[in-house]
């Protein structure tokens, strides 16, 4: 059992709390025994499992009140995972497109629901979120080990492309048929080169006086719509992780 803080084990866990270990390493860090269970589900072991003594949980025990000092997200954490960070090598529709999402929660929160509506890939651009940090993770719900993500610029991403505005956009049912749906930041919205790239823009129409919707919840409705559309495929290839492709440097948004 692992009773000292200077342990190789929990230095690792520290460590890989910041992005650059995470993207100079490859692994990421996952805290929870719901976040174990769904990485199992999709058929992913952890490279190092640590857990809470006497819990039964396997992996490497750690004193409890010594493995909760080094949890970045909660206490009373039981289970503590390392995993190898997975990337997908190219877009699948229908794809999401992220622009300057900085909020890892909120990346995380469409990671979330693009696996449950839309199956096909994250697309990260510029200037967003790790991913695989520990916000965004945890706001995944698990989802971060099944949906495939990548980082890439727009032109690489499927037509036709569709920006989500917060005003003067054409109404919802012009996403029908899209194959990316592009996003981006909550404050300055998608730049105005995503923008050229785009066939068309889409705006929600809000109550009167209702100035904006969250991000998340903004995507959530325009996946919905996309899943809903006829022919719409609904789940990515049996394998999208075929070979491996590098994260890539980024500033530390989370």
């Amino acid at each position: 059992m692992i009773t000292s803080p200077h342990n190789e084990k929990l230095k690792q866990i520290r460590r890989l709390q910041r992005r650059r270990s995470r993207e100079r390493e490859g692994l990421f860090v996952g805290e929870g025994e719901d976040l174990l269970a769904s990485a199992r589900e999709a058929g992913v072991e952890p490279e190092e499992l640590l857990t809470a003594a006497g819990e039964g949980l396997g992996g490497t025990e750690v004193e409890p009140a010594l493995l909760d000092r080094f949890a970045a997200l909660a206490s009373g954490t039981r289970a503590i995972g390392v995993w190898r960070q997975r990337w997908a090598t190219e877009p699948l529709a229908p794809c999401v497109y992220l622009h300057g999402v900085s909020d890892p929660g909120n990346l995380g929160t469409v990671v979330r629901t693009a696996r449950s509506l839309a199956g096909g890939s994250v697309v990260l651009g510029p200037d967003c979120a790790d991913p695989f940090g520990p916000r965004a993770v945890r706001a995944s719900m698990g989802a971060i080990f099944s949906q495939p993500l990548l980082r890439d610029r727009i032109e690489a991403t499927p037509q036709p492309r569709v920006g989500l505005v917060a005003h003067g956009g054409d109404p919802l049912e012009r996403l029908d048929g899209t194959a990316t749906l592009c996003l981006g930041a909550e404050r300055t919205g998608l730049p105005a080169e995503v923008i050229e790239a785009c066939e068309a823009t889409v705006t929600i129409p809000l109550r009167p006086g209702a100035e904006s919707l969250n991000l998340a919840a903004a995507a959530a409705i325009a996946l919905h719509r996309i899943s809903m559309c006829e022919g719409a495929p609904s789940e990515a290839r049996s394998n999208p992780f075929d070979g491996e492709a590098d994260g890539g440097e980024g500033a530390d948004h989370g």
